[in-house]
């Protein structure tokens, strides 16, 4: 017989994740010396890549831009007790709003144009997400699995879109026309050279202010506690005089809207048109920030930074370390997602235990508990 206890916030957010990821580093290593690489020197060439130079800094920033965005829409559905997996379907349809919307505003400046694209892409990919809301708000059909299959149904529909709507006569690729340059969102580089010809754009402030709104709801409004409410006891939340439908229906419209961001980032920021597949997987990845970073925006910040770190390190792994090919690049981020997502409470119960152990009293009662004879 054991006794366990939660562990300490600080433990809970900060040591089991770094465990964790320090375990997804350890078998990744292993992989790398299966083939004959050293994996010291891998971890330095991802880390130089990451954070080394200008450019690779910001690819980095780039890439955490969309991790910010998809964990964010993550961890909002999961404080009102909801698994919103349809961040990719989200943000890619959601390129719909942001492309018309640029498209339209192209001739005048970004920032009228890209504060109507915000608005915009909100507004699909909020309304993505809504239609799932509602069916299980009213017709219980559980989120995951409408999730997901809106996922597909917005592949299929910007397919289409994309290739008989938005494609000008005069082009063969599957693109929409390309936004005129006073309508693009500015990169970074345009106002300071470190950052190279890297992508990094003003999204990334678009990102810091979601990061902030996100706080300021879920603690610090009446809403994000009722949010809070719902997620941890519907029966009590109901009970209280909340409309759990009503608070799933909005919920998951406002974590619709903050994947669609992902769209301003790409469609205004990078590609200046729309394309297909330019969301790749950063959905999905989303939930393994979200997971990591505890469903907190502080967490989030530094969980995307560090997957943001681990695609662009992972590119320059590829072409300074030949023997490490593409594949084995997926392997080592697919271990990251794997210990830091789906078995994130694999440590859980032994930090548990050996917390538990560590003050003399904790340990006196844990002996007592576990010794304890069961009652005649």
């Amino acid at each position: 017989m054991s006794a366990r206890r939660p562990l300490p916030r600080w433990a809970d957010i900060a040591l089991l994740p770094a465990i964790n990821l320090l375990m997804a580093f350890l078998v990744s290593g292993l992989v790398v010396l299966f083939v004959g690489e050293n994996p010291l020197h891998a971890i330095q060439v991802i880390i130089y890549g990451a954070f080394g130079y200008g450019d690779g800094f910001g690819y980095t920033l780039y890439y955490a831009t969309n991790f910010i965005f998809t964990g964010l829409a993550v961890a909002v559905a999961a404080h009102a007790g909801l698994f919103n997996i349809g961040g990719d379907g989200q943000a890619y349809v959601a390129g719909l709003g942001a492309i018309v919307v640029a498209l339209a505003l192209d001739q005048t400046h970004w920032l009228i144009a890209m504060p109507a694209a915000i608005i915009a892409a909100g507004a699909m990919g909020g309304f993505w997400a809504f239609v799932p809301g509602w069916l299980q708000a009213k017709r219980g059909s559980h989120v995951v699995i409408t999730t997901i299959m809106f996922n597909f149904i917005a592949a299929a529909l910007m397919v289409y879109m994309v290739n008989r709507v938005l494609k000008p006569a005069t082009t063969m690729a599957p693109e929409s026309a390309t936004i005129a340059v006073d309508g693009r969102v500015p990169q970074l580089r345009q106002f300071l050279s470190f950052f190279g010809y890297s992508p990094v754009n003003l999204s990334i402030v678009v990102a810091i202010a979601a990061l902030i709104g996100v706080y300021i709801l879920i603690w610090h409004t009446k809403f994000g506690y009722a949010m809070r409410v719902l997620g941890a006891n519907p029966t009590a939340s109901r009970y209280a005089g909340i409309s759990n439908s009503r608070m799933i229906m909005i919920t998951m419209t406002i974590s619709g809207a903050l994947a669609g961001m992902v769209a301003i980032n790409e469609v205004m920021g990078v590609q200046n048109r729309l394309v297909l597949d330019y969301v790749a997987g950063a959905g999905f990845v989303g939930i393994a920030v979200a997971l990591m970073g505890r469903n907190h925006p502080i967490g989030i910040a530094l969980a995307a930074l560090l997957f943001g770190a681990l695609y662009q390190g992972g590119q320059e792994l590829q072409f300074v370390i030949p023997g490490i090919t593409r594949e084995m690049i997926v392997v080592i981020q697919a271990l990251v997602i794997l210990f830091t997502g789906a078995m994130e409470g694999l440590f859980r119960p032994s930090l548990e235990r050996a917390f538990m152990l560590m003050g003399p009293e904790q340990k006196t009662e844990a002996i007592a508990v576990s010794t304890a004879k069961p009652e005649s």
